[in-house]
């Protein structure tokens, strides 16, 4: 039996399980970290962006190797797992959006694993741990592991509002590019592909991890992976946002394509009338030119009645006109 967990009678079978209060920090209390570390008594410490000084509180109070905590204190990490022995240290990534403009929406958080004690650390506010401290604070838990279930399942499902958001917005601009394209809607369209390729280059590593590396969560002292089917379901969360980010980039293709067809189709059109109102002028620019090279001639023979000039100077402009939109309507060119 591991020392600072409480033993329980179930009402459902009668069966004897270990059952025990977790307490969820979110501040170095020395005192009561080391009272618990003493007790052996687990627990989770939440830190948001803490200083140099607490990090070397946390080097004394825990022994935390100078390089993970040198990664904590720099950050921009890629997703991994370190085994030191006694504890582990893994950097995962959730996700969440602070504001509408806010275009930097991947969430780094480090975590030190051990049997004792789960320690979690991240630069950004991240309301999902916040609600998972709460929830958690004092509540019965069967096991060690629930708790880390708990805080990893977070940090995923994160990633599912916002894909789901980016989903509507997708569609949303591929309703408007048909409507009318601008450079407003391509430049939206590459600030999305760039947000699904960052969240591609962590969930894809994130994935492996889970793949291969979580067995050695279980050969921490004090730590068993009593129920596989936690990490599997989050296994299975990350397989289904991995298929939905090359989805979604495949939509971002097409919505791309759809808009550079969409302004191709328009400018042909544009250049389709140019070219009518070009091919109009063109018999209007040879009878007027015919005219003013033949000036002296025509004044003095063929208009010297004044309906002459009508009819055979503006009429026949005027006849060439009707003459080439009718074409043109026949052959749906307008």
């Amino acid at each position: 039996m591991t020392v600072g967990k409480a033993k329980a009678v179930t009402q459902k079978d009668g069966h004897d399980e270990f059952r025990f209060v977790a307490p969820c920090f979110d501040g170095v209390d020395e005192a009561r970290i080391r009272d618990h570390l003493k007790r052996d008594h687990f627990f989770w410490l939440d830190l948001h962006d803490p200083g140099p000084d607490e990090l070397a509180r946390l080097r004394e109070i825990f022994g935390f190797h100078p390089l993970a905590l040198e990664d904590t204190e720099h950050f921009g990490q890629r997703p991994k797992l370190d085994d030191y022995g006694d504890y582990i240290f893994l950097v995962f990534y959730g996700a969440w959006r602070h504001g509408p403009d806010d275009q930097h929406l991947l969430r780094e958080v480090h975590l030190f694993v051990s049997g004792q004690y789960l320690v979690t650390i991240h630069h950004d506010p991240l309301p999902v741990l916040d609600k998972q401290r709460e929830q958690l604070d004092g509540r019965l838990l069967h096991s060690e592991q629930f708790l880390l279930y708990r805080v990893l399942d977070a940090l995923v499902d994160s990633f599912f509002p916002l894909l789901a958001d980016m989903d509507d917005e997708i569609d949303d601009l591929e309703s408007a590019v048909l409507a009318s394209p601008t450079d407003q809607q391509l430049q939206r369209l590459f600030s999305l592909k760039r947000q699904l390729v960052a969240m591609r280059k962590v969930i894809s590593p994130q994935r492996d991890l889970f793949a291969s590396s979580v067995d050695r969560i279980s050969e921490l002292e004090g730590f068993e992976l009593d129920e596989r089917d936690y990490f599997r379901d989050i296994y299975d969360h990350l397989i289904r946002i991995s298929d939905l980010i090359d989805s979604y980039r495949d939509l971002l293709s097409g919505a791309t394509d759809l808009y550079l067809s969409t302004v191709s189709n328009r400018q042909n059109d544009v250049m389709k009338q140019l070219t009518v109102i070009a091919t109009i002028f063109l018999p209007l620019s040879f009878i007027t030119g015919f005219f003013g090279q033949n000036f002296s001639y025509l004044v003095a023979t063929l208009i010297r009645p004044a309906w002459t000039f009508w009819v055979l100077g503006v009429g026949s402009m005027v006849a060439t006109c009707v003459g080439l939109l009718i074409f043109f309507r026949r052959k749906g060119w307008v």
